[in-house]
């Protein structure tokens, strides 16, 4: 008798025994207790073992899981297994496989798992499990016994069983052993398409590419309208003009075909096909008049096509679907507007766009049609009251500001909008960068260094941050040796940004190493013909008496960008 227990008395040790296992274990197991006690007691389900729970076993229930609750991992580990083994109980089973998973003994789990499946042969989850495992662990003729044995006994779902066995095969460490290991499962399959697309994705995974091609090819000669080994072979193919013409011709064998002839479609924009893009989406438009993707693809092929009524047509059309990307297309109907010279209505498309991804774009795109109209108080006040949900999208808000300032020749006004807003938040990296560059170009030396330093500190891997610097202090001819440190940090980081290369050449040419600055800069310009990096190139020319050269170079430069500032304030300098 337990002293103290309710009713202790009255019941028999035995009994209570009886009565408390399934209790103990499901509450333990986590799984709800079905039978009243009486039941229990005395009709045990058939399924599970009828078990005394003997003092040895209450112990080590217990144990195992008071040393789980502790992180006493290895302890509940071994304590579930030894009673596992004992009991061959397929919850108690299910627990040790269960621990040992998570506590990553994959040799305990897999002979748990083992247990769980003999104790509940019937059971899904444990052969799952157990064929998960033998992959993961290399045990490839165990696993080629269980998934024989499966896909024998798969009757009329075979074609299902075959697709799933690269599911399990998938864990298998060596990729050209599981590849061998489905080619041998699917030998006895071998006139079923299910077998040969199998096939297909083991040899994709082995990196066999022609393989599963191949087998992708017999796939279809077996089942010649299997839209699934369709699209998997066109992702297959790297060709993208191979693509759509393969496809091309299953949809014309399989007019019926939705999905390939939505791949048909995105293949042909793919090859700048827009015309018979627009084609295979009208179709597909024609039978699914209700489905909103589509609709979008023809508007924005629409548009790319210069379309511009097919266009208005299909977005006002997605606008009234309440499609998720209606606002994207409030935001193209502002820019068609924008095309015809109709800044209200262009006002009105991008002021009706609602919070979301499109939002900021809309409101940065008002506030240049409202520049245009030579209202830039009123540009700078619909960014200003636009809702920022991030600070850096309200510091995108700001450098946006302050661009529309410098161009209207307010350097003054531009660098206080950045300052202010750096003020409000000193850490924000973009707006770090843009004051120290407005800086410079105000003549605020001395704030130019800190707050590049301070940048370089927080995104240590940002390229121009250390170009800034570097050019900064190139352009003064100060500590050109730290300079030149600067920008070759910044072209490790980015050795193709015709920018930095630029400032590599300006700090060689400022060193003296005139020729070599000529290399980089002729490289700079033929990465990007940007006026400054003309301004430099001719510059160097001029330096090295090549002046015919250096004045075509301004010449066509002046001609693409008439404004420069860098670039006329260089022309007059040298060739007034």
């Amino acid at each position: 008798m337990f002293p103290g227990f309710p009713g202790a008395n009255s019941v028999s040790l035995s009994n209570m025994k009886r009565r408390l296992l399934p209790v103990l274990i499901a509450a333990v197991l986590s799984l709800p207790v079905l039978a009243q006690e009486t039941e229990i007691a005395e009709q045990p389900s058939p399924a599970l073992p009828a078990q005394e729970l003997t003092p040895r076993v209450l112990y080590e229930f217990l144990l195992a899981e008071l040393a789980g609750s502790r992180g006493q991992l290895g302890l509940a580990m071994e304590t579930y297994m030894d009673l596992a083994r004992t009991t061959h109980d397929p919850r108690i089973a299910r627990r040790a496989a269960e621990i040992a998973l998570f506590g990553k003994r994959y040799d305990l789990a897999l002979e748990a798992t083992r247990l769980w499946s003999e104790a509940d042969p019937a059971s899904p989850q444990p052969r799952q499990m157990l064929t998960s495992l033998l992959a993961a662990t290399g045990h490839t003729s165990e696993l080629d016994a269980v998934l024989t044995k499966e896909l024998a006994g798969a009757g009329n779902d075979l074609g299902v069983s075959l697709l799933q066995i690269n599911r399990v095969v998938a864990r298998h460490p060596d990729k050209k052993e599981a590849q061998g290991l489905v080619d041998k499962l699917t030998q006895p399959y071998v006139g079923v398409a299910e077998a040969h697309f199998a096939r297909a994705q083991a040899a994709h995974s082995a990196g066999d590419s022609a393989r599963s091609v191949a087998e992708l090819d017999q796939a279809l000669i077996l089942r010649p309208d299997w839209e699934q080994a369709a699209l998997a072979r066109v992702q297959m193919t790297k060709d993208p003009e191979a693509a759509a013409s393969f496809l091309g011709g299953f949809v014309a064998a399989n007019p019926a075909a939705t999905d390939a002839r939505l791949a048909y479609a995105r293949s042909l924009v793919a090859v700048k096909k827009f015309p018979e893009a627009r084609q295979q989406f009208q179709a597909l438009m024609a039978d699914h008049p209700e489905n909103g993707d589509v609709v979008y693809a023809v508007a924005v092929l629409s548009l790319q096509l210069r379309d511009t009524a097919e266009a208005e047509k299909q977005l006002k059309r997605l606008i009234e679907m309440n499609h998720r990307e209606s606002d994207t297309a409030r935001v193209y109907l502002g820019q068609i507007e924008e095309e015809r010279h109709q800044p209200d209505e262009a006002l009105k498309w991008y002021g009706s766009v609602g919070a979301g991804s499109q939002y900021l774009s809309a409101r940065q795109r008002m506030a240049h049609v409202l520049v245009r109209q030579q209202k830039l108080d009123e540009a700078r006040r619909t960014l200003r009251e636009s809702t920022a949900g991030t600070v850096a999208d309200r510091a995108q808000l700001l450098i946006i500001e302050s661009q529309m300032l410098r161009d209207a020749g307010r350097n003054e006004d531009a660098y206080v909008v950045l300052a202010d807003g750096l003020a409000a938040h000193p850490d924000q990296p973009e707006l770090l960068y843009e004051v120290a560059i407005m800086a410079e170009k105000t003549g605020r030396l001395d704030v130019v260094e800190p707050r590049l330093r301070r940048l370089i500190e927080l995104r240590p891997d940002s390229a121009h941050a250390y170009n800034a610097l570097g050019y900064s202090l190139a352009d003064r001819n100060e500590r050109l040796d730290e300079a030149q440190r600067l920008i070759d940090k910044a072209l490790q980081l980015a050795p193709e940004d015709p920018f930095i290369l630029d400032s590599k050449g300006w700090v060689l040419f400022r060193r003296g190493d005139t020729s070599g600055a000529l290399d980089v800069l002729k490289k700079a310009f033929t990465l990007r013909a940007d006026p400054e990096i003309a301004a430099h190139l001719g510059e160097v020319l001029w330096a090295l008496g090549r002046k015919d050269e250096a004045r075509q170079t301004w010449d066509e430069a002046i001609k693409a960008s008439p404004g420069n500032e860098v670039l006329v304030g260089t022309v007059r300098k040298f060739d007034p």
